[in-house]
């Protein structure tokens, strides 16, 4: 088939390459079938194997659904009876985590840090040693507001001093940034198939140790659907999930993971990192500036100040670009106007090239001074 390749920049889902999307079409079959359980064994094992865990001492468990559905399970399943959550939130996903707290009615406290700055350590520590009581600390490894990264190694290593499980959002960094799940101090990490591994949106899955898990099982239930222990336990069973997969997403997630080791771990970096370079000479060359500091960020997002340009429209410079094959994402910062564009998917250094051609012209079609324009001494 002769698909349209567009090229995504915003933060997901990503572009994905035409041997994903077509192995979507496949013979109908039901989910309950054991050549679907052994597939969906294997992608358990594979997950894994990404984030170069133990398969003794590691699982993954899938479920239909977001990334958001990943945070859910976490902050639900995780706390046992009468602790605490600990959310080190410097953005707004770690914001979403809060939202969810809130909702199930859980007992948090919300340590904020400012949105453009790392989160500091010694606060964390001293929230830590004051709340004996906190059993899981939540946090998030890219903002994909922002595109800062946060130092996961460094906040686990103090959960794990004080004898909490440690729970990290990799969303926009599982299968893209090298993680070691042991060694970056993570207890569970979460991630869903449209991003890092260039598959479908639909699909969405937790990486934590089987011990917890298991430990979680006497922990209050406090969602049906949503609960970590039923679904691994349905697993562990059966081979199944609990509730009906989204079969053709599932087929094309296992294509994405098999063209992930074929690409190989460094190798996808390596030109994530070529595409973020280019993200940013295309940027200086026309003059747009940075929110984050470039030794905060994490190579896969950068948020992008609105030029001071009384003919700057972002939705017109996003359609002029959309109509010609880009896509470029408004920002997500409460007190500052932004656009966001992101170093993911199946894409590579010469789609960035051709992207800032279109980007230029819609600025020129618009009137737009280029080198774009800033009111403050950053200019």
């Amino acid at each position: 088939m002769n698909i349209k390749r567009n090229i995504l920049l915003n933060p997901g889902p990503s572009t994905t390459t035409d041997t994903v999307k077509m192995a979507q079409v496949v013979p109908d079959i039901c989910p309950r079938e054991s050549e679907f359980a052994d597939m969906m064994k294997k992608m358990r094992q594979d997950l894994v194997k990404i984030v170069h865990g133990s398969q003794d001492e590691y699982t993954s468990v899938l479920f239909c659904g977001s990334g958001t559905l990943n945070m859910d399970v976490c902050l639900n399943s995780l706390l046992p009876e009468r602790k605490k959550i600990l959310v080190v939130n410097n953005g707004a996903y770690s914001s979403r985590a809060v939202e969810i707290c809130e909702y199930y009615g859980l007992d948090f406290i919300n340590l904020e840090f400012p949105v453009d700055e790392l989160p500091d350590l010694a606060i964390i520590e001293e929230t830590l040693k004051n709340n004996p009581d906190v059993a899981l600390v939540y946090t998030t490894h890219n903002e994909t507001g922002t595109g800062i990264l946060n130092p996961i190694r460094e906040i686990g290593a103090l959960v794990h001093k004080y004898h909490a499980v440690f729970t990290v959002d990799t969303t926009s960094t599982y299968a893209m940034r090298p993680i070691h799940i042991k060694e970056d101090n993570i207890d569970f990490c979460m991630a869903s198939a449209q991003k890092g591994l260039m598959a479908m949106t639909g699909l969405s899955f937790v990486i934590g140790k089987k011990d917890i898990i298991e430990k979680s099982k006497d922990y209050p239930k406090r969602s049906y659907y949503c609960n970590l222990f039923m679904q691994y336990d349905f697993f562990e069973r059966t081979g199944e999930m609990h509730f009906t997969p989204p079969v053709q997403t599932v087929y094309a997630a296992r294509q994405a993971i098999k063209e992930y080791f074929e690409e190989g771990e460094r190798n996808k970096w390596e030109r994530h990192q070529r595409v973020f370079e280019a993200i940013h000479r295309g940027l200086e060359e026309l003059g747009f500036q940075d929110v984050i500091k470039r030794e905060w960020q994490s190579g896969l997002v950068v948020s992008v100040r609105y030029p001071d340009d009384e003919n700057w429209d972002f939705m017109k410079i996003h359609d002029y670009c959309y109509e010609r094959g880009f896509t470029i994402y408004p920002g997500k910062i409460s007190n500052a106007d932004t656009f966001r564009l992101c170093a993911l998917g199946a894409i590579d250094e010469s789609d960035i090239v051709d992207f800032f051609k279109i980007l230029k012209e819609a600025l020129l079609s618009y009137h737009v001074a280029v080198p774009v324009l800033y009111g403050d001494s950053r200019s």
